[in-house]
């Protein structure tokens, strides 16, 4: 064995100016949301409308995700009043809650 001191740290080599403008603009991180996964039941003639307005979508020349569909109807009932809230779940169909039954 020697006995030399052994290094236990390593020294960097010193940025340039340019360096550090570049790690900056690049280490600029943007925060997700985070996110939530859920399941649910709807009618099938509601599920179509989904179908529908993406296909509307897609004809007007771009894509669209039924979670993006949902969360941009979320985004707009926000502005609703309570009162119309209340009104429009009045004309939902009622559904029973759980997963349906498979059939054999």
């Amino acid at each position: 064995m020697s006995d030399m001191p052994r290094k236990t740290s390593r020294k960097t080599p010193a940025k340039s100016a340019k360096d550090k403008s570049v790690s900056k603009s690049t280490s600029v991180k943007h925060k997700h949301a985070q996110l939530v996964r859920d399941s649910f039941t709807m009618p099938e003639d509601e599920y179509r409308l989904l179908a529908n307005a993406k296909k509307a979508c897609l004809e007007a020349g771009f894509e669209i995700k039924k979670s993006e569909l949902i969360r941009i109807g979320i985004a707009l009932m926000h502005d609703l009043s309570t009162s119309r809230i209340k009104k429009a779940q009045k004309a939902l169909q009622p559904v029973k809650t759980g997963r349906p039954k498979k059939h054999k």
